[in-house]
């Protein structure tokens, strides 16, 4: 196995975290920016305002992104598992 190899393996693994990730992410955010300009504007500063519905809607987006997450491991981890089974070239 070469450098670019190995460099190929590493960028595509930080590309499937980032992909597998983001979309949770991306829903968290949402949700915590919604939270947010909801307390700034009636005040309510409540803790727990904040905890709960960003977990419901981490948890609800993570059911519905599972299949895209699965499918998204599972090319990386046929990639590399090809690159074992066929060796140096």
């Amino acid at each position: 196995m070469e450098e670019a190899d190995v460099y190929a393996i590493m960028s595509d693994t930080i590309w499937t975290v980032l992909l597998g990730a983001g979309p949770i992410l991306a829903l968290a955010l949402i949700v915590g920016l919604g939270i947010a300009i909801f307390q700034a504007l009636t005040q309510v500063q409540e803790m727990t305002l904040t905890f709960v519905p960003k977990i419901v809607a981490i948890f609800v987006g993570l059911v519905l992104a599972l299949p895209f997450i699965y499918a998204t491991l599972s090319h990386l981890s046929q990639t590399v598992f090809d690159l074992i089974m066929n060796g140096p070239v």
